[in-house]
């Protein structure tokens, strides 16, 4: 993967999605060892947003490894567990924050079959389907969310992210388009990241203005 306008979602999915899911594996021969690792590259990631990224690229010119990186996280996505995912979940034990919970969780579950769907014309467009309904839902769930959110700054915080994530859910609506035309996988792949990013932005907001 070349550093371009891709570059910046992945670089936020990195850590979450590849680097935890390993550090927990490694808590099952070594708690103390994954747990001070995980301070450390959580605290080292937020002062140097990338860093994570960084050292994973590296690692992997250094091996002269041939990987889409964008396909690779996505399909990851996919196997990332709430543990992996803490700053994405909402604490609040109210129906709504559950709802809105399992609703982000679920489109992004299904964004994260695209790499093995997307080759396969008809599973693919059951697959779209299901993503579409996963796109109301969530904003629904999002709807019933902001009545719990004091303060109208706070309420417009989360319009505002409700605003960019049906922005780029129209953008990958014409990427999908523009794949059954041209074949380019790699541009939904991208802007299923774009998307999988926005919802996080969602839960991260709702998460700063209502815990």
């Amino acid at each position: 993967m070349t550093m371009g306008d891709d570059a910046p979602v992945v670089t936020s999915l990195v850590l979450p999605i590849l680097i935890r899911p390993i550090l927990s594996q490694l808590e099952r021969r070594d708690v103390v060892a994954s747990q001070t690792l995980r301070a450390a590259l959580t605290k080292a990631e937020q002062s140097h947003p990338g860093l994570t990224y960084d050292l994973v690229m590296g690692i992997i010119k250094k091996g002269d490894i041939n990987v889409n990186m964008n396909e690779s996280i996505l399909r990851l996505q996919g196997a990332a567990t709430d543990t992996d995912l803490i700053e994405y979940r909402l604490n609040r034990t109210e129906d709504a924050f559950q709802e809105l919970n399992k609703k982000s969780a679920a489109l992004k579950r299904i964004l994260s079959r695209i790499p093995d769907e997307i080759a396969d014309r008809k599973t693919f467009l059951e697959t779209i389907k299901e993503i579409a309904s996963a796109i109301k839902k969530l904003l629904d769930a999002v709807n019933e969310v902001v009545g719990f959110i004091p303060g109208s700054s706070g309420k417009q915080a989360v319009e505002q992210r409700k605003k960019e994530f049906v922005k780029y859910s129209k953008k990958f609506s014409t990427t999908l388009k523009e794949y059954f035309k041209e074949g380019e996988a790699n541009a939904v792949f991208v802007s299923a990241l774009y998307l999988i990013h926005q919802t996080n932005q969602i839960m991260i907001t709702v998460k700063n203005k209502c815990e």
